[in-house]
């Protein structure tokens, strides 16, 4: 999920430039007057990456602008980006959310080049989107992963509905795990959720000989927690 731009700044997704990390852990009343003091140009382009539903291309300009003067990195660059989205509600342009009903994902897993061999479900996140979980296809012949399916936070409710109840774990594992368990068992392969009960983005991985066992459990990252209303 890194463009090359960013990885040639040393940037990660998860955190602040490699360089200072001057800005990392800027407060919202921090990020408001950064963003006040940008020329209004440079406001209504963010601003139209923001309305268009872009997400990225908006914390792409504020890393661009703000990563060599003020040490502002893809993390704090994300919350400006939320800032914004939050700012516009319902004016923001929304992305459709992937299908979970098990039709659409065999007729997504159909269009797979190669033969399937596991469905994978993958834990992923940012400090926009919080945690969440990709479905994917693993295939053989040529050896590959496609992805079926992206489960947010508002994809895992819209799909379990009233289900949720009752289930500790995280909504998108529950609803990740259903619609992937349900796939894997019309395609007849096998299921691998490494990490069902913990967001973990470390967790092992499915290899062409099973589930890989090379790498001890990981100490699952943190990542700020923000939901549908804001952050806090």
């Amino acid at each position: 999920m890194l463009d090359d731009d960013m990885k040639r700044r040393g940037v990660r997704l998860s955190g602040t430039s490699t360089n200072t990390g001057v800005m990392m852990g800027m407060n919202k009343a921090a990020r408001t007057e950064w963003w006040e003091s940008l020329p209004a140009g440079i406001r209504e382009e963010i601003d139209g990456y923001v309305l268009q539903g872009s997400l990225l291309g908006a914390v792409r300009v504020v890393v661009a602008i703000g990563l060599v003067p003020h040490g502002i990195g893809v993390g704090t660059a994300q919350l400006i980006a939320h800032d914004r989205r939050l700012h516009y509600g319902d004016r923001v342009a929304r992305e459709p959310e992937s299908p979970l009903d098990l039709e659409s994902l065999a007729y997504r897993a159909a269009g797979c080049e190669g033969r399937i061999v596991a469905i994978e479900a993958i834990w992923d996140g940012d400090t926009v989107r919080d945690w969440f979980v990709r479905l994917l296809a693993i295939t053989a012949d040529p050896v590959r992963e496609a992805q079926l399916a992206t489960v947010y936070w508002s994809t895992a409710k819209r799909s379990l509905g009233e289900d949720e109840q009752g289930d500790p774990r995280h909504p998108v594992a529950v609803a990740a795990e259903r619609a992937g368990r349900a796939l894997a068992a019309h395609l007849s392969v096998p299921f691998h959720f490494a990490s069902p009960d913990t967001p973990d983005d470390e967790a092992p991985r499915w290899r062409a000989d099973g589930p890989s066992r090379t790498h001890p459990p990981q100490t699952p990252r943190s990542r700020p927690v923000f939901r549908p209303d804001g952050i806090s």
